[in-house]
């Protein structure tokens, strides 16, 4: 099977190659970066070395002849490519917002008009895995919407508030150097952004509502002098008080057939490099914190893609995600 790259020079890219590479069935022939074009893909990626020879190429959509397009691209970047790849019966997994949320809820949230809208998959298999298999498109979460719907979403239904803190490390903000992310400001140091606004929120409200929850949502994140990973707490307020043997027990029976899903302390250690979550709960009665960890450029991102177009191709859900953890 044949798989294009729309955007691999950034740090997803990178992690749509790694992982790829394990793929059974996967072969990526093509991979763009405008400002790249003509250069080694190692040049970039210097820890692929020895697993691709491929070069930068300029994206040019008609001239695309794969199975498989998985766009690496910024919001508004992929609303240009998406219609044209689909029309030509090529299925995509889109890696920017541009599909993620309803076209009204969109334009409101990123400020920009959307101009080639239609409806797609929301992409956490966990939770949407009958509308994805099969699909020809599907929109994959966002990191910090992955890490807290899986904290929440076995105890959605009971809740009337939940309270998501997330602490991000900061490949969460891409590979462009900025005054947030320099290394001094960003060493020893928490620091709390987007206190209410975080774009990223009205996808966790998005999948509390489709889980049949009417409760309040509210976010606030953090970066940490960490590379990978987003450790995420969730405060769930419920309607009814549950004891710790009652809340244990909802949360392993909705993940025990999720192989991705792993019902145990979470750190991020435990999970960096691979496409696991790691979901603990504990229980005070009317409140439950659930914590959650995640990579988030494997299952918050790339992995998670891959998850995507194995369930949309019929391969094993698995195929080319199988790898343990880097602790330490």
């Amino acid at each position: 099977m044949k798989v294009a790259i729309i955007g691999a020079s950034g740090y997803a890219g990178g992690e749509l190659i790694r992982l790829l590479h394990c793929h059974s069935s996967a072969d990526i022939t093509y991979a763009t970066s405008r400002k790249l074009a003509g250069t080694p893909l190692v040049n970039v990626h210097p820890h692929l070395k020895g697993f691709t020879d491929l070069k930068f190429e300029n994206p040019n959509i008609d001239a695309i002849d794969v199975d498989v397009v998985f766009l690496a691209v910024p919001h508004t970047a992929a609303m240009t490519y998406a219609g044209k790849l689909v029309s030509r019966g090529i299925k995509v997994v889109d890696l920017s917002a541009d599909y993620r949320l309803q076209k009204n809820i969109y334009e409101k949230v990123y400020g920009v008009t959307h101009t080639d809208y239609f409806a797609a998959p929301y992409g956490i298999p966990e939770i949407h895995r009958k509308e994805i298999i099969g699909a020809k498109f599907v929109a994959n979460p966002g990191c910090f919407p992955t890490g807290a719907t899986l904290a929440a979403a076995p105890l959605a239904r009971f809740a009337r508030t939940v309270i998501f803190d997330s602490k991000t490390g900061v490949t969460g903000a891409g590979d462009n150097p900025s005054a947030t992310t320099h290394y001094p400001n960003v060493g020893d140091n928490v620091g709390p952004y987007k206190w209410t606004s975080h774009r990223h929120l009205a996808e966790m409200k998005q999948e509390l509502a489709y889980l049949g929850s009417k409760a309040k949502c509210y976010f606030t994140p953090h970066l940490v002098p960490v590379n990978r990973g987003i450790l995420t707490t969730a405060h769930i307020l419920l309607d009814e008080p549950m004891d710790q043997t009652k809340v244990e027990r909802i949360y392993q029976n909705y993940y025990k057939d999720e192989y991705f899903v792993r019902y145990q302390n979470p750190s991020l250690a435990a999970v960096r490099g691979s496409n696991f979550c790691d979901v603990m709960v504990e229980s005070e009665g009317e409140r439950v914190v659930a914590i959650s960890a995640i990579d988030n450029l494997v299952k918050g991102a790339s992995g998670q893609a891959i998850q995507n177009m194995n369930l949309m191709c019929d391969f094993n859900e698995t195929d080319g995600l199988v790898n343990a953890g880097m602790l330490p």
